[in-house]
């Protein structure tokens, strides 16, 4: 089932998102590569694609796990969680409807 990881960004995490951002998207490669990520992406913090120093809010990413609980594991698990990038990480069911 696919699953909507909607992660909140501690204020000023800019820095430490930068710093941990490879990482980060090791994980989500390895998603990709076995074909279970829809999307990624970060919320700018500001209405621009590349908001600069302002930078980020939160991520989201929608991807197919086993369970509300192995997607979960897989949240907690990630490196901007354990760098404290994120406040706050909500795991929801996702129903795909379009495209």
């Amino acid at each position: 089932m696919l699953y909507a990881i909607i992660s909140e960004d501690v204020p000023n995490s800019l820095e430490t998102r930068l710093k941990t951002r490879p990482a980060h998207l090791e994980r989500l490669k390895i998603l990709k590569s076995q074909g279970r990520l829809v999307l990624a992406g970060p919320h700018p913090a500001i209405d621009a694609p590349d908001p600069g120093s302002s930078g980020f809010t939160g991520s989201l990413i929608v991807a197919e796990f086993r369970s509300v609980e192995e997607a979960r594991a897989w949240a907690a698990d990630d490196p901007y969680n354990e760098a404290g990038v994120y406040a706050h990480i909500t795991v929801k069911p996702f129903k795909k409807v379009l495209p």
